[in-house]
């Protein structure tokens, strides 16, 4: 049974009658650096979470102490419209959820379905998304600092 599955099925009983997981996301709320410095500060913070996204809402979930398969209490529930991505580098920092949380690369493709399927529930009901407004795509375009334009001369000339 893979690490999604245990998950999966420890989620069941946090379920509304007829509600659908699309993706379950371990991730922790304490960045993965202090790893290094001591194994404590993660066991002594409980801070795995699992974050389960149905078809109608999305559950951040107390994980377990030493393992990533154990879901708790629910801590949070929000839109299924919620946008968790787009997900890139080793340790993906989000704040989406309520909650500074860091998913690990290897969940970054559950990440990507989860957003796809609330982007195509807002699309369908017709409801805001903050995937197609304009401000927003505006707000997160990088510049690409390292193609210059011809610059204007010093005062001394150069």
């Amino acid at each position: 049974m893979t690490l999604r599955d245990k998950i999966r099925a420890n989620a069941a009983p946090l379920l509304a009658p007829g509600e659908e997981i699309q993706a379950v996301i371990p991730a922790q709320t304490v960045t993965q650096y202090l790893l290094y410095i001591s194994t404590l500060i993660i066991t002594a913070t409980h801070a795995q979470r699992v974050i389960v996204v149905t078809d109608r809402r999305i559950l951040l979930c107390r994980g377990g102490r030493f393992r990533q398969s154990p879901v708790g209490e629910v801590l949070a529930e929000l839109p299924r419209q919620t946008l968790i991505g787009p997900a890139h580098g080793l340790w993906y920092r989000t704040d989406t959820l309520g909650q500074r949380l860091y998913i690990q690369y290897r969940f970054h493709k559950d990440v990507t379905a989860a957003d796809q399927g609330a982007s195509a529930r807002t699309s369908d009901s017709g409801a805001y998304s903050a995937a197609t407004d304009p401000v927003r795509d505006a707000d997160s375009q990088r510049i690409d600092v390292t193609q210059t334009t011809e610059r204007a001369p010093g005062p001394d000339g150069d």
